[in-house]
């Protein structure tokens, strides 16, 4: 859902899902999680179009939530839909 901060930046959050399978000391291991994304500004407009369920590959980082808590989450820098 698209909306904006009372400065006027656009902002999308969404949540991510991976699941994969990696090897770990020799065995394969299935890998699974969810995370909370955001996307700022010009990169807002074309993740609010991303069709829902899509696989796409991510680029940004991890910060705190808020200044005090525990919790992550991941500010999406750019994306594109892996075929």
């Amino acid at each position: 859902m698209l909306r904006y901060t009372p400065a006027g930046m656009p902002l999308v959050t969404a949540v991510l899902q991976h699941s994969s399978q990696q090897m770990e000391a020799g065995i394969a291991r299935a890998t699974g999680f969810e995370i909370t994304a955001l996307a700022a500004g010009e990169i807002s407009g074309r993740f609010s179009q991303a069709e829902l369920g899509g696989v796409y590959q991510f680029t940004g980082f991890l910060a705190r939530k808020s200044r005090n808590s525990k919790s992550l989450v991941f500010h999406i820098i750019d994306f594109s839909a892996v075929s």
